[in-house]
C-alpha cells in the first residue's frame, strides 16, 4: 500500500491555491490552470486536485453499522421557511432511555459528507448524542460529489442557513432523550457558524471552534458560552481576523481557550485530505472531548 500523502509533499503556493478552490474563490478551471505550473510527468494539474481532494473510505474511523452505535436519519423543523432539515443523529446503543449529553456537529462547506457522519459516530462512541445536519437540505443536500457540493454552496442562503442552525441547536436540547445540556463543534465554515451561534444562544453549554471565520469583535459581548477554538499554524486566510475579536472576547469576560497548531494547513483535522496532521489532530480532537465532558455534565 502506498503511504498516504501528507501536505509537505506538495508546494505551500498549490495549498494556498487549493484553499482558494475549496473555498469557492476559484472554480475548478481556475484551480486547474494555476495548478499547472506544479505539475510533473508523474502528477498533472487534475491529479493534483484528486491527490488533494477527500478520501472517504481510507479515513473512516467509524464503520456507518458500528454495532455499539444507534443511528438514524431524520428531519428537523426549519424556522426559516425551509420545511424541514435533514440530519444524522447517533447515540451510544448501550444508552437505553439514559438522557444524555447532546453536540451539535456543523459541517465544513461541501454539506453532510461521510467525514462528518464519521466525526458525529467518534462523538457518539465517547458517551455523546450527535447530531449533524445538512445545510444544504434546501438545495437537495449533498449530492455525493465534492465538487458539486461546493457549487451548490455557493448558493446557499447564508442567514436561512443561520436560522436553520438555531433551530438545530434548540431542537436538540429539547429532545425527550437529551439530558438539558447542549455543546456544539464545528469545522471550516462550521467553525464560523459555532461562534455566530455563540452569540446567538446564551443557553449553549460549550462550544468548539476548528478553523473557523470569526464575527465582528461587535459580537463578542453577546457570547455567554464558554470557548474552545483551534487554529492552523499556516491559515492567514482565517487567523487575520482573530487578534480583534479575541482582545473582544477579552473585554467582555467570556471564557475561552484557544490552541494554535505549528506549522499545520487550514483543515488539519479533516483525516480524509493531504492537508490533514495526525498528531495536531490527536491532540485537538483530546482537548474537545475534554471540554465538553467537563461542561456537559460527563458522558
Amino acid at each position: 500500500m502506498q503511504p498516504r500523502l501528507t501536505a509537505k509533499d506538495f508546494d505551500q503556493d498549490l495549498l494556498i491555491l487549493f484553499d482558494a478552490y475549496v473555498h469557492g474563490n476559484l472554480d475548478r478551471r481556475g484551480f486547474l490552470a494555476g495548478a499547472q505550473k506544479f505539475a510533473t510527468a508523474g502528477m498533472t494539474a487534475a491529479g493534483l486536485l484528486a491527490a488533494l481532494s477527500p478520501d472517504f473510505v481510507a479515513a473512516q474511523q467509524v464503520p456507518p453499522n458500528d454495532s455499539r452505535l444507534k443511528a438514524e436519519r431524520l428531519s428537523y423543523p426549519s424556522t426559516a421557511g425551509n420545511g424541514t432539515v435533514n440530519g444524522y443523529l447517533v447515540r451510544p446503543a448501550n444508552a437505553g432511555s439514559k438522557k444524555l449529553p447532546a453536540v451539535l456537529v456543523i459541517h465544513e462547506n461541501r454539506g453532510l459528507n461521510p467525514h462528518i457522519e464519521d466525526i458525529a459516530r467518534r462523538l457518539a462512541l465517547d458517551g455523546f448524542m450527535a447530531f449533524a445536519p445538512d445545510a444544504l437540505t434546501p438545495l437537495g443536500g449533498y449530492p455525493g460529489d465534492e465538487d458539486k457540493a461546493r457549487e451548490a454552496f455557493g448558493k446557499l442562503d447564508q442567514n436561512r442557513a443561520h436560522e436553520d442552525f438555531v433551530a438545530a441547536a434548540s431542537w436538540l436540547k429539547g429532545r425527550p432523550d437529551s439530558s438539558g445540556k447542549i455543546g456544539a463543534v464545528g469545522f471550516c465554515w462550521g467553525g464560523g457558524m459555532v461562534h455566530v451561534l455563540t452569540t446567538r444562544l446564551p443557553e449553549l453549554d460549550a462550544a468548539v471552534a476548528f478553523y473557523g471565520n470569526a464575527p465582528a469583535p461587535s459580537e463578542a459581548a453577546k457570547v455567554k458560552t464558554p470557548l474552545l477554538v483551534h487554529q492552523a499554524g499556516i491559515d492567514e486566510r482565517i487567523n487575520a481576523a482573530w487578534p480583534a475579536y479575541e482582545a473582544a472576547l477579552k473585554a467582555a469576560n467570556v471564557k475561552f481557550n484557544v490552541y494554535q497548531y505549528s506549522g499545520t494547513q487550514h483543515g488539519f483535522n479533516n483525516d480524509t485530505t493531504p492537508r490533514y496532521d495526525a498528531a495536531a489532530a490527536k491532540l485537538a480532537w483530546s482537548r474537545t472531548v475534554e471540554f465538553f465532558e467537563a461542561r456537559l455534565d460527563g458522558a
